[in-house]
């Protein structure tokens, strides 16, 4: 917590880039600090990509994920963007991480089976 506010870093995806604007709003509005990512390199952002060499875009990259690892470092919880349940890999090493802190882990969508502390609902759904 800072002050009177806990502090949520949003992971997931950089495909659903509408739903982590409509978290950080969201989650914003109920009285939260959000971290969010700084690019979205899978959707609107490519033009971070377009030039660089394999190298430097694998460097790139590994600096990016440790970096976003900071912000867990950062957070009192995560708050998953799983839109459909996707989970890829990066997600998944950073719920691993936030779990292995003992950081809360909430989702915007239900997880079947996966790994999970606390299963929050959509977004749409939470009322408190």
């Amino acid at each position: 917590m800072v002050g009177n506010y806990k502090v949520i870093t949003l992971c997931g995806s950089t495909r659903f880039k509408d739903a982590f604007m409509e978290a950080q709003k969201r989650l914003t509005l109920e009285g939260n600090i959000v971290i969010s990512v700084g690019l979205f390199g899978h959707s609107g952002d490519n033009e971070v990509w377009e030039g660089m060499s394999e190298d430097t875009l694998t460097k790139t990259k590994e600096m990016l994920d440790d970096m976003h690892k900071r912000k867990i470092d950062m957070a009192d919880e995560i708050f998953v963007i799983n839109v459909g349940g996707y989970i890829g890999s990066s997600t998944r090493s950073e719920i691993e991480y936030a779990m292995a802190a003992g950081k809360t882990v909430r989702y915007l969508e239900p997880v079947q089976g996966g790994p999970s502390r606390d299963q929050g609902e959509s977004l749409a759904y939470q009322q408190s």
